[in-house]
């Protein structure tokens, strides 16, 4: 059940983002064709990289905790890269322009289940307490912050720079919760501790989704919400 649910937050999410891809290309006047090979390059591209470290998992290449670190260097270092590169190439994009605000603040609200899941992966021994709510992760917070900030959104006279401030402070928690998830696998000392914290089944899908779809996607859409929220400040 607790595998099964990582994998629908991840089957909910991925449908969502296309739901209004596809709906910010319709209101853009992109033809059919158009729209159904830009979205079937998003699908194609992300089942490509999931698969690739699927099967790179079951070799139990991330097993291995020495140093050089290997889930930050080919998992998350390359999202981030990818994600800098394209926001920047795709900054003056009139798909932009058609996405209502809301909607990338209110996609955040989805880090309160991870954390909900984060708990119960917590009591199956799978994972330490420090990375769930009830220690030092507060993506809790951001994710119920999202539903009212949403909101806030939707008013004509909301400000551009306190949405664009959640968002620099949303992106400062993700990176804080890999901060906590990274020293427990590596540097577990930083938690007095002279073992990894987290089970080497947290190594294996669909656990992995966390560091190659869940936390990058939130990652995106931030740096999305903050492009956008800038490009309407400045007209």
């Amino acid at each position: 059940m607790l595998k099964a649910s990582y994998v629908l937050l991840f089957v909910i999410l991925l449908s969502i983002i296309l739901w209004f891809y596809n709906s910010a290309l319709i209101k853009n006047s992109i033809d059919p064709k158009k729209r159904s090979k830009k979205l079937s390059t998003v699908v194609i591209v992300l089942g490509i990289w999931l698969i690739t470290h699927y099967i790179i998992s079951i070799t139990g290449f991330y097993h291995d905790l020495s140093f050089p670190p290997r889930i930050p260097l080919f998992m998350i270092a390359p999202v981030f890269l990818f994600t800098i590169i394209f926001m920047y190439k795709n900054r003056n994009s009139s798909v932009l322009d058609k996405l209502p605000t809301h909607v990338p603040i209110f996609y955040q609200s989805f880090r309160a289940f991870i954390e909900v899941l984060f708990y119960f992966t917590f009591t199956q021994g799978i994972l330490p307490k420090q990375v769930t709510f009830d220690g030092y992760n507060y993506d809790v917070l951001l994710g119920i912050s999202a539903i009212f900030m949403g909101f806030y959104a939707m008013r004509k006279n909301a400000s551009k720079k306190l949405l664009i401030v959640w968002n620099i402070i949303g992106i400062g928690i993700v990176l804080f919760a890999a901060f906590i998830f990274i020293t427990s696998f590596y540097v577990p000392s930083v938690w007095g501790e002279s073992t990894e914290f987290i089970s080497q089944e947290f190594n294996q899908f669909p656990f992995l989704l966390l560091p190659t779809f869940l936390m990058p996607s939130a990652i995106f859409v931030h740096i999305l919400s903050i492009t956008q929220l800038r490009k309407q400040s400045n007209r």
